[in-house]
């Protein structure tokens, strides 16, 4: 079902303010908004306020909101006045990400939903999303990197855009991609999903070869290999189908539940990027079953399809070991 969308454009009298030039987008960037406020809400004070800062759709639990036109930029990257994020990339604004909570969670599962729409109506493919955070380096989308979710996100906006048929790359000469030998250079505004794409080489290999822990952390300028042998620092990926994953069903009691079992969840979560703990002792493999770890296996959930409990159980452990292969 297509979703609507309802517009609030801004005046062109604001034009010169909020959406001075003619844009033929090129990209998507996904932000999550600094408060709690509606999708209406957002747009009404967006255009009608006096600041350049502008974006064009707000996303909440309910529905999608337009105040810029996708053919006119919009100052929503922080990348100047000649950025490729303000002047080629569509602001995609996700609502109620202050707080979180079950309105946050709507709000994003709309997005998700919506981006995959955009992409097909263009015929481009997952590489063209983008994060606030690639085109200036600002800590946004603040609740998806703060939950280490950015890849998941891209993956789930990737099973919905192949659901309703769209495309799952754009092509590499359009995108102006330049691969040559057996390296790879990090532009701005790369994933390292998107590089597998571009590559055709897959995350798991790039990870193994370039000793990256964590995809999320790739830098600019960074030169990437796309053949030879893993480094030592990276453990090779057949290995992360070790954790030998309990069958039973884990959730938070009081006392809350401990053990080697539980840690073989964390680790198995940690690995794909669901149980990220930055600082704390042992990446936070504390073999405790409490909120954190609930929390993890439900944001694991959220985007593999399953019913988001964090609960673990027969159906999420089966999940966790075929995403591990």
């Amino acid at each position: 079902m297509t979703i609507t969308v309802k517009k609030n454009l801004v005046s062109e009298a604001k034009y010169a303010l909020k959406c001075p030039n003619y844009m033929d987008a090129e990209y998507i960037t996904i932000h999550n908004t600094a408060n709690d406020a509606s999708a209406a809400n957002e747009i009404s004070y967006m255009i009608g306020n006096t600041s350049s800062t502008s974006f064009h759709f707000a996303v909440d639990d309910k529905e999608v909101r337009q105040g810029i036109p996708t053919n006119r930029n919009a100052w929503h990257t922080g990348d100047g006045k000649n950025g490729t994020g303000n002047r080629k990339s569509i602001g995609v604004e996700i609502c109620y990400s202050k707080s979180g909570g079950r309105k946050y969670k709507a709000a994003e599962k709309l997005a998700f939903k919506f981006v995959a729409q955009l992409l097909k109506e263009r015929g481009w493919g997952i590489d063209r999303v983008r994060k606030h955070q690639d085109w200036n380096g600002k800590y946004c989308p603040h609740r998806i990197l703060s939950e280490g979710r950015w890849e998941q996100v891209k993956a789930a906006i990737a099973a919905e855009l192949e659901r309703i048929g769209g495309k799952k790359a754009s092509s590499p000469a359009k995108t102006g991609t330049k691969i040559s030998g057996a390296t790879y250079t990090v532009r701005n505004g790369d994933a390292l999903s998107v590089i597998a794409q571009k590559t055709g080489v897959s995350m798991a290999t790039l990870q193994s070869l370039n000793g990256i822990k964590n995809p999320n952390l790739i830098k600019v300028g960074q030169v990437l290999k796309l053949t030879g042998s893993s480094t030592s620092s990276t453990k090779p990926s057949n290995k992360r189908t070790s954790y030998a994953l309990p069958s039973g069903i884990y959730k938070v009691t009081s006392p809350m539940r401990k053990g080697d079992d539980i840690r073989r969840i964390q680790n198995a979560l940690a690995s794909l990027y669901f149980y990220p703990d930055k600082g704390a002792k042992n990446n936070g493999i504390d073999g405790v079953y409490g909120p954190k770890t609930a929390n993890a296996v439900k944001r694991f959930q959220s985007v593999n399809g399953l019913t988001a409990d964090g609960i673990y159980g027969p159906k999420t452990k089966a999940k966790i070991e075929e995403k591990l292969k």
